[in-house]
């Protein structure tokens, strides 16, 4: 399919990308704009990603602040990025309160996998597979069913791996990749503590 000059325009303006990459992604695929879209979009999280691993400093960001109306939940978030240029930017704003708000409402124990205790993944792995067994799962089929349900566990209590709760389509960690792509810097969300009324001082806390 020929790609005319009005398809890759109608193209940059939804998308926002360069001509050239337009082109190439409408070529990709057959001039199919959603397709166009789809591809023009991973290929910005395929860059996020490159940026988000490049070991940059994060010096600048913001301290997210978050109260519930009735002041009996209270949430703060770090979230860095490398100039204050960016930090002052919408979409930089938005994604901190954003995460402030998920955070408040489903109230994760840290930020990513690597932070959760060794002796915490344990016992929780302990436990799946002696649950597995009392069921009466082959040992093959439980060591399997383990793994899904430590990925579920995860899920739970990790910030970056949650559904988003504005967007269960998408995870806190694509969400930050989105923002990454879309702002051109790096971005991390360095930690968070959620004061909720009556918990102890150690619940939902994470620095």
């Amino acid at each position: 399919m020929a790609i005319t000059a009005q398809m890759v325009k109608e193209l940059r303006e939804v998308t926002g990308a360069g001509p050239l990459d337009c082109k190439k992604a409408l070529e990709a695929n057959d001039g199919n704009m959603e397709k166009a879209i789809d591809f023009l979009r991973e290929k910005g999280l395929a860059k996020a990603a490159k940026k988000l691993s490049a070991g940059r400093v994060m010096n600048e960001g913001v301290i997210q602040v978050y109260q519930h109306h009735n002041k009996r939940l209270g949430v703060l978030v770090e979230v860095n990025c490398e100039t204050d240029f960016v930090a002052n930017t919408d979409a930089f704003q938005t994604f901190a309160r954003n995460v402030s708000l998920h955070v408040a409402n489903l109230a994760p124990e840290y930020v990513k996998r690597e932070d959760v205790p060794d002796a915490v993944i344990q016992a929780e792995r302990d436990l799946q597979l002696r649950r597995a067994i009392e069921e009466g799962k082959p040992a093959n089929v439980a060591e399997k069913i383990v793994e899904g349900r430590m990925n579920k566990f995860f899920e739970e209590i990790v910030l970056m791996e949650q559904p988003f709760i504005m967007d269960d389509s998408k995870s806190i960690s694509q969400l930050l990749a989105e923002t990454v792509a879309e702002v051109g810097e790096s971005i991390e969300i360095r930690r968070f503590a959620r004061f909720a009324l009556g918990e102890s001082g150690d619940d939902g806390a994470n620095a």
